[in-house]
C-alpha cells in the first residue's frame, strides 16, 4: 500500500508540473508555482501520515465526535465567511493559508462513523437503528453540499458503505438506495443551474459553459494510444480552463495516451484492493470500518473524477486523488492513509 501510494505521489508531482508549468509561467510568472505549494503540502501530508500510522488507531476514537462537530462548524463558517472561486464557495482563509473544509470533513466522517457503528453494531439488523446510524450524516451532507455537490456525494457514499459493510442484512439497503434517488431528484430540481448541468452534459456543444468539457474531451482524443509525449500537450495551454484542476486526467491522456491513463487507473484499482484486504484482516470492526471508509472514498473520488472528465456523467467539479492539484485534499488524504496503515500494523 505504501509503495503505491508513493508511486502516485509522484506520478502526480510530474504530471502536475507538466500540466501546470504555463497557467503558473502565466498567472505568477513561476513555472515552478504549482509544484512548489503541491511539493510543500506532500511532505506536510506525509510526515502527518507517519505521525498518525505510528499510534493506535483506536486512541484516535476520543476525537471521533469533537472532530466531526468541528467538520460541522467549519462548513458553516464556509458559508458565512468563506472565499468564493470560480462561483463556488469553498475556501476558508486564515491569513495567508486557505484550505477547504470539506476536505477534513471527509476524513472526520470516517472516524466518526467507525466508532458510532461499532458501537452499535449489534443493533444495526434493524431498520430503524439503520436509519439513525444514517442521520447524523445528514447536516454535514447538507451544509457541504450548498456549495459542493460532488464532495457531499462522497461523504454520502462512504457513510452507506460503512452502514453496509456492518449490516448482517442486504434487502433494506433497497429501501435507502429508492430514497436516496428521490432525494437527489429533489435536490437537483431545487437550483435551475444543477439541471442546466444536465442539459450541458448531454449536449455540451450547445452551451457555452460546455466549453471545458468540450475541450477535455479533445485532449482525450488526440492521445490516442501512447500519447503525444510527457510535456507536450496542447490543451494545457490554455484551452482547457484550470487544467491542473479537476481536468488533470484529460492531460494524463493527451499526453501519455491511453495505455499512460491505463496505468494510472491500475494504480488505484491496486491501492482500492489494499484497502479491501486490510479492511477483511482488521483485528476489530473499528480497523475494518476505518480501512473500509479510505477504500470507498478513494473508490467513489476516483470513479467521480474519470466519468466527469469523460463526459460519462454531469460536471461536478471533482479532484483526482494524489495527481490533481490541491494541498488541503493531499495532506488529509494521507493523514487518511495513516489511519489505514495504523489498522494495518496492528493485524495479527
Amino acid at each position: 500500500m505504501i509503495a503505491v501510494v508513493l508511486i502516485l505521489l509522484v506520478i502526480g508531482l510530474v504530471v502536475l508540473y507538466s500540466t501546470s508549468a504555463y497557467n503558473g509561467s502565466v498567472k505568477f510568472h513561476d513555472p515552478f508555482y504549482y509544484l512548489k505549494k503541491q511539493g510543500f503540502a506532500t511532505l506536510l501530508g506525509l510526515l502527518g501520515m507517519m505521525f498518525v500510522a505510528g499510534i493506535d488507531y483506536r486512541r484516535w476514537s476520543v476525537l471521533a465526535v469533537p472532530g466531526y462537530l468541528t467538520a460541522i462548524a467549519l462548513s458553516v463558517a464556509v458559508m458565512l465567511f468563506g472565499d468564493e472561486y470560480n462561483g463556488s464557495k469553498r475556501w476558508l482563509s486564515l491569513g495567508p493559508v486557505s484550505f477547504q473544509p470539506s476536505e477534513f470533513a471527509k476524513v472526520a466522517v470516517i472516524l466518526f462513523l467507525a466508532c458510532l457503528v461499532s458501537r452499535y453494531a449489534g443493533k444495526i439488523g434493524k431498520f430503524k437503528y439503520l436509519v439513525l446510524m444514517m442521520l447524523p450524516v445528514l447536516p454535514i451532507v447538507a451544509l457541504v453540499g450548498a456549495s459542493n455537490l460532488s464532495t457531499a456525494i462522497i461523504i454520502l457514499g462512504i457513510a452507506v458503505v460503512l452502514v453496509f459493510v456492518a449490516s448482517p442484512k442486504y434487502s433494506q439497503f433497497i429501501w435507502m438506495g429508492s430514497a436516496g434517488v428521490a432525494f437527489m431528484a429533489i435536490f437537483l430540481a431545487m437550483e435551475s443551474y444543477r439541471l442546466e448541468r444536465i442539459a450541458i452534459w448531454r449536449n455540451p456543444e450547445n452551451y457555452e459553459k460546455g466549453y471545458q468539457t468540450l475541450q477535455g474531451l479533445y485532449a482525450i482524443g488526440s492521445g490516442g494510444l501512447f500519447g503525444r509525449g510527457l510535456g507536450n500537450s496542447v490543451q494545457k495551454l490554455g484551452f482547457v480552463p484550470e487544467a491542473q484542476n479537476d481536468m488533470i486526467f484529460s492531460i494524463i491522456c493527451e499526453e501519455l495516451g491511453l495505455v499512460g491513463a491505463g496505468i494510472i487507473i491500475l494504480l488505484f484499482l491496486l491501492l482500492i484492493w489494499r484497502l479491501f484486504v486490510i479492511a477483511t484482516r482488521a483485528p476489530d470492526l473499528k480497523g475494518a470500518l476505518i480501512a473500509s471508509g479510505a477504500m470507498a472514498h478513494m473508490m467513489i473520488q476516483v470513479i467521480l473524477n474519470i466519468a466527469v472528465v469523460t463526459n460519462t456523467i454531469p460536471n461536478t467539479g471533482i479532484t483526482l486523488p494524489f495527481i490533481s492539484y490541491g494541498g488541503t485534499s493531499i495532506l488529509f488524504l494521507l493523514l487518511e492513509m495513516g489511519l489505514v496503515l495504523s489498522v494495518s500494523s496492528r493485524t495479527e
